[in-house]
């Protein structure tokens, strides 16, 4: 079920967080991130004032251990739906993303269909060591 504040949905489920959603008219006047500060990949909202610029900077090099794969897409044209499945493959909701739409999938069962023509960006973290290693189908659920 989605809860949302002023600018994300949160889908949780059995108190496992599936996703996160920023429609595209979200707005903020300050810099805000809405994920949990433990999260493997976090999604938020950069908003400065014209003139601003950001230091120069990198970004030190810290080992990390990621369990899971997170997946973070922006609807940049068309229409798509998101479904959330439990672990059974038993539908639980689905999330229609429209263009300028973010989804940040963080846990749990999914699919993405392609509802009018779409384009997406999608990120995820690397490797990707193919469908065969990194996808794992629900019980009762086609292969792809």
């Amino acid at each position: 079920m989605a809860q949302a504040d002023s600018i994300v949905e949160r889908y949780v489920f059995n108190g496992i967080t599936y996703g996160e959603v920023i429609r595209a008219g979200a707005r903020v006047s300050h810099s805000t991130f809405v994920s949990a500060a433990d999260s493997s990949m976090q999604m938020g909202l950069l908003a400065h004032g014209a003139g601003f610029v950001e230091v120069p900077h990198v970004h030190k090099e810290i080992p990390r251990t990621i369990k899971d794969l997170q997946q973070f897409l922006v609807v940049q044209r068309g229409r798509v739906a998101i479904d959330f499945f439990d672990e059974d493959g038993a539908l639980l909701q689905t999330v229609e993303l429209l263009p300028g739409d973010a989804m940040l999938l963080m846990s749990g069962g999914h699919s993405l269909r392609v509802i009018e023509d779409a384009q997406c960006v999608s990120v995820k973290q690397g490797p990707f060591l193919g469908v065969e290693n990194d996808k794992i189908p629900l019980p009762g659920q086609p292969r792809s």
